[in-house]
C-alpha cells in the first residue's frame, strides 16, 4: 500500500545520506585582537555556567560591571604578542584547522567520513558545523572535545553544546562523544617523544621539567570533577615512560582567574620559587593543551620565562604542544578510529 502520494514525494527536497561526521572541537578563539572582538569572545566564554559556577545574581554584576569593561583590552594586548600575523588569526585556530585537514587525509580510506572542526566559543560554532555535517549527509557524528583530561568546564561544555544543537534539529543524526584519553599509551608516548626531541635540541639539560596543566577552582574538584586526578595520572605515566623521578617531573597548574583558591601548586609561584632556591635551568610543557595558544605561548613561553630569569634562573625552555605534529596526529587518529568502531570498518592507523 502506498503511504505517500506522488505529489508529496515530488515536493520533498533531495536528502544526502550515508555519511559519518567527525567534528574536532577546541576551546575557542577571538576573531581579532581589538576590544570589540575580545569582549564578544570573553562574554560568551565567561557566561558559560560550566566555566563560572557562581550564582548569576552574584556573578553578572561583576562580569558586566567590571570584567567585560577591563579585560578585553588587556587580553587583546596579550593575544597581539602571539597572534599568527601571516594568517591574521590565533594559532589555536591555525592548528585546529590543520588537525582537521590532516585527519581528513588520514581517514581518506573511509570515503563516507567527513571531518570538520569547530570552537566551543567563537567561530566556527559547534552548532553551525553540526548543521553543515547533517546537511552533507552525516547520519552519525562523532564529537571530539580536544582535551586529554576531562573537566566539566571543558569537555562537558562541548558535549552540552552539541546535544543542545540536537534539540533544534527535526532530523537528528546519531551522536557519539569522545571520552578523555589522559592515560592512553599513544598519548603518553607522544608526550615523551616531544620532550625527548625538544631537549635534544638544547645545549643544556633542565634540572626540573614542569608539566603545567590549566587549573580549575579547588571547589570544582571537591564537587567531584575528575580533572586533578587525571592530570596526576598523566604525569605519573609520563614519568614512568621517561624513567624520571617525581622530583624531576613536577606537576603544576596555571591560568587562575578570580579570588577563589584553584588547584595547586601554581605554575607562576613554582617557577619563581625554583629560581629563588637556586635552580638555574628548567623546561615547561603543557600536556593538557592539544594546541599552543595564549595560555602556552604568552603565559608560559613569555611570562613564566621572564619570571624565572628575573628571579635568578639562567635557562628556560618551553616545550611546544603536540599541535599538528606527526606524533600528535597519530594520537588523534588512533582515538578517532577507535571511537568510530561499528560506524566504519576498522583499520589500524
Amino acid at each position: 500500500m502506498r503511504l505517500t502520494s506522488p505529489k508529496i514525494e515530488h515536493s520533498h527536497p533531495p536528502v544526502k545520506h550515508g555519511k559519518v561526521g567527525v567534528l574536532l572541537v577546541n576551546l575557542g578563539t577571538p576573531g581579532a585582537t581589538d576590544y570589540t572582538s575580545m569582549r564578544r569572545y570573553l562574554k560568551e566564554f565567561l557566561m558559560d555556567k560550566r566555566v563560572i559556577e557562581w550564582p548569576r545574581i552574584a556573578w553578572y554584576p561583576i562580569l558586566f560591571g567590571i570584567v567585560l569593561n577591563t579585560r578585553p583590552g588587556k587580553v587583546g594586548k596579550a593575544y597581539e604578542t602571539i597572534w599568527n600575523k601571516e594568517k591574521n588569526e590565533s594559532f589555536l585556530r591555525t592548528y585546529t584547522r590543520s588537525q582537521a585537514e590532516l585527519m581528513a587525509e588520514a581517514l581518506k580510506d573511509h570515503a563516507n567520513v567527513i571531518v570538520d572542526w569547530a570552537m566551543r566559543y567563537g567561530q566556527p560554532s559547534i552548532a553551525s558545523r553540526m548543521e553543515y555535517l547533517q546537511k552533507a549527509g552525516c547520519e552519525r557524528i562523532l564529537v571530539f572535545p580536544l582535551y586529554p583530561q576531562y573537566a566539566a568546564a571543558t569537555t562537558a561544555t562541548v558535549n552540552d553544546k552539541a546535544f543542545e544543537t540536537l534539540l533544534k534539529m527535526r532530523w537528528q543524526p546519531a551522536l557519539r562523544t569522545v571520552p578523555p584519553y589522559h592515560d592512553d599509551p599513544a598519548y603518553i608516548d607522544a608526550l615523551a617523544v616531544s620532550i625527548e626531541k625538544h631537549l635534544a635540541t638544547l645545549d643544556w639539560q633542565p634540572e626540573k621539567v614542569l608539566t603545567s596543566f590549566h587549573g580549575i577552582p579547588k571547589s570544582y574538584f571537591e564537587k567531584g570533577d575528575p580533572y586533578y586526578c587525571q592530570c596526576q595520572k598523566t604525569a605519573r605515566l609520563l614519568r614512568e615512560r621517561l624513567g624520571w623521578s617525581s622530583d624531576r617531573l613536577v606537576v603544576t597548574f596555571q591560568s587562575r582567574f578570580g579570588p577563589e583558591e584553584w588547584l595547586q601548586p601554581y605554575t607562576g609561584k613554582t617557577v619563581e620559587k625554583l629560581a629563588q632556591e637556586g635552580v638555574k635551568r628548567i623546561a615547561v610543557l603543557n600536556p593538557g593543551f592539544v594546541s599552543d595558544c595564549l595560555e602556552t605561548l604568552e603565559e608560559i613561553a613569555e611570562e613564566a620565562a621572564d619570571s624565572f630569569l628575573h628571579n635568578g634562573g639562567e635557562k628556560f625552555a618551553h616545550i611546544p604542544c603536540l599541535n599538528d605534529s606527526p606524533e600528535g596526529m597519530k594520537v588523534l587518529e588512533k582515538i578517532v578510529r577507535r571511537e568510530l568502531s561499528g560506524w566504519v570498518n576498522p583499520k589500524a592507523p
